[in-house]
């Protein structure tokens, strides 16, 4: 399934206006400032209902305009809408249907760009994050560990927050010792096996982006046992109460991504955190494709100004095998696919190209 048009209404700067993306390889070129990264984000608000760049919904809506939408036609029947107003209302509909969370029939969607940077650079809980909602797609069943864990781990720190405070009994704190325990097993084996699930692709990606010796490891900073975790977080229990919040389980976790047997986030420099972002989601989307699950709608931002011309070459071949992508580039010779459907952005307004000629 892929998106087979778009059509937006007082989203940022893009004209009200019909466009048809339905191929493998969509290429957005225009100036900067002509709206290309608008048009990729209005891809992932109809998909997510959120995006990707801020967290301020109001900065969606064009000046002077009460609301901002983007409707989603998808092949295969269907559509998404997404929709919102000042007044903070929202509406995300998959063919007049409510969303709330799921996924459902949605295309699953992947995004480069350059504020992205913070799954490679940034603390470790933009990794841990990103992490469970790799597992949820890759594994559906999956999806829901992480909100039951964060849900049990807010209410045992709430109770030793009452506890510290003098307002409440220890005498629960084992039963929540062992509640936690329970939920915080799966989700460190689903980590696990999703890490290991990337292991391999990573690697080979990141070599052909010129990143030889990179590496991506699952760091757990408790017992993967529930047992053993249960164990440990009731010997911890006094220094929990010190501190008012639970101090040792897998909301510590790191996933490490290193490059010659070193941090990537402190001693890389940020062309290759760029080129080490680019193979995560690429090893993110061969692990999907390894599962039986489908490949995500890829959207990439700018991929192509630090790249040379081979390593063009090889993003465009990855991304001519499956699923669909769609990218933005200031030249349209900057993706070099003679398939690939182009579309000019010249102040947010869309049009049609024809498609270079094969070499």
């Amino acid at each position: 399934m892929v998106v087979g048009a778009v059509e937006c209404r007082g989203f940022r700067n893009l004209v009200e206006a019909r466009t048809e993306i339905g191929a493998s390889v969509v290429v957005v070129h225009g100036p900067n400032g002509a709206g290309k990264t608008n048009l990729l984000e209005a891809i992932y608000f109809g998909l997510t209902g959120r995006s990707f760049r801020t967290g301020n919904d109001r900065d969606l809506i064009r000046y002077g305009e009460d609301g901002a939408r983007v409707e989603l036609d998808l092949t295969g029947g269907g559509s998404l809408l997404a929709a919102l107003d000042r007044s903070g209302e929202r509406r995300h509909l998959l063919s007049g249907r409510a969303l709330l969370g799921d996924p459902g029939d949605r295309p699953l969607v992947s995004v480069f760009h350059p504020d992205r940077l913070q799954l490679v650079k940034g603390a470790p809980a933009h990794r841990r994050a990103h992490l469970d909602r790799l597992c949820g797609a890759i594994w559906p069943a999956r999806a829901d560990l992480r909100r039951r864990f964060g849900r049990t781990l807010a209410q045992r720190n709430a109770l030793v927050a009452r506890v510290r405070a003098g307002l409440g009994s220890a005498e629960s704190l084992p039963s929540w010792d062992d509640r936690l325990a329970a939920e915080a097993a799966p989700l460190m084996a689903a980590r696990a096996e999703a890490v290991e699930a990337l292991i391999s692709p990573f690697a080979g990606l990141a070599e052909k982006l010129g990143l030889p010796a990179a590496e991506i490891s699952y760091r757990p900073r408790a017992a993967t046992g529930g047992e053993e975790l249960a164990a440990e977080l009731a010997r911890r229990r006094d220094q929990d109460l010190g501190r008012a919040y639970t101090s040792y389980g897998p909301q510590l976790d790191e996933v490490e991504l290193r490059l010659g047997g070193r941090q990537l986030r402190r001693f890389a420099s940020q062309g290759q955190q760029r080129l080490a972002l680019l193979a995560l989601l690429f090893a993110e989307r061969a692990a999907m494709l390894e599962a039986g699950r489908a490949a995500p709608l890829m959207l990439l931002d700018d991929v192509m100004s630090e790249l040379d011309a081979a390593h063009r070459e090889l993003l465009v071949s990855l991304l001519e095998g499956d699923g669909q992508s769609v990218i933005s580039a200031t030249e349209a010779a900057h993706v070099p696919s003679a398939a690939a459907l182009r579309i000019q952005v010249k102040d947010g307004a869309l049009s049609a190209v024809p498609a270079l000629r094969a070499a």
